[in-house]
């Protein structure tokens, strides 16, 4: 099968290529996947780039852990009706080598979802880690029907689908966006109210838009810098939700500001969601997709052999939205 692969760590035009590998085969509990889209994911360009320094120990690795396409063949223990089945992945190159930039990976039953019919296959491969990350930071403290959310970075990937889960289920939702395209993807996505996250201001700002009351949740993508507008804006017993904290991967704790306010702050990463999660995840993914109401953000498709392109558009932030592979 083609695939794209490196078999060293460095800047993307050096060392991704297109090789000829041999086609895996589903072990038990597996299936084959014929991929038609790839999602390239910033913790892709990371690995690629030698955050994991040992991922290379056994051999070449095939980035990206998200993709879409259709099952192919099922292993031992796997309904062979799931055959012929279209599907969304979802961690595929997780804690192993092989991802979804190739033409097929064998991966686990339970990371290959049903694609509902409503929904193509660049949208399949938007939903790995940004969805499920979006649920898990808005629901993972409960339900949030009447509770006020601020989802920092509402246009991002992880963010834009966070806005779309806490409005559906009956949240007020306050985002931040920084220019006027972003503002008006995160009205269209269902925020209620957005503010300048780049202004002097953000706290009192949010305070306004929620008519002077505190806050009950923070969704976050950078929990060091966005720390003190966070702890300012939280009401008594109020939750932080990260998933990132780029800009400052150390931050130094308000501590006693935050003890006072009885505060809960949760790290989320897809990977080490709990087995329930997922599947509530799954579960609500799917019936959103089914609806026709789950909005995506594509920001460029490209075809397989220009990887390297997309890895340098993701690395640089300068997409808006996912950036997709197309397989076939």
């Amino acid at each position: 099968m083609r695939a794209a692969l490196y078999r060293k760590f460095g800047a993307a035009r050096e060392v991704l290529e297109l090789s000829d590998v041999d086609t895996p085969e589903p072990g038990a509990g597996e299936v084959l996947v014929r991929l038609q889209t790839s999602a390239i994911n910033p913790s892709d360009v990371k690995k690629r780039a030698g955050a994991f320094p040992d991922l290379l120990d056994n051999g070449f690795v095939i980035p990206n852990s998200d993709g879409a396409g259709v099952i192919e063949s099922v292993g031992e223990g796997v309904d062979k009706n799931r055959k012929g089945e279209r599907v969304w992945v979802f961690q595929a190159q997780h804690e192993r080598r092989f991802g979804t930039a190739a033409e097929y990976v064998a991966i686990s039953s339970n990371c290959a979802p049903r694609l509902p019919t409503k929904a193509d296959f660049d949208a399949g491969a938007c939903l790995g880690i940004p969805a499920m990350t979006a649920h898990r930071a808005v629901f993972a403290d409960g339900e949030v029907e009447d509770e006020t959310l601020l989802i920092m970075g509402g246009a991002g990937r992880v963010g834009h689908y966070a806005i779309q889960w806490a409005h559906r289920a009956g949240a007020t939702v306050i985002a931040t966006a920084s220019n006027s395209v972003d503002k008006a993807a995160c009205l269209d996505a269902g925020a209620d109210h957005v503010v300048d996250h780049r202004a002097d201001d953000v706290a009192a700002q949010v305070i306004e838009a929620s008519k002077g009351e505190l806050i009950d949740r923070v969704v976050d993508l950078e929990f060091g810098t966005n720390l003190p507008v966070s702890v300012e804006v939280l009401k008594v017993g109020g939750t932080i939700a990260a998933y990132g904290s780029a800009q400052e991967p150390e931050p130094v704790l308000p501590f006693y500001r935050m003890m006072y306010k009885d505060l809960t702050v949760r790290m989320i990463i897809v990977y080490s969601m709990p087995v329930g999660a997922k599947d509530h995840a799954i579960a609500d993914i799917n019936s959103a997709l089914s609806h026709g109401w789950l909005q995506h953000r594509i920001a460029r498709t490209m075809p397989l052999e220009d990887i390297a392109v997309g890895n340098e558009i993701v690395e640089a932030g300068e997409a808006r939205g996912a950036v997709i592979l197309t397989i076939a």
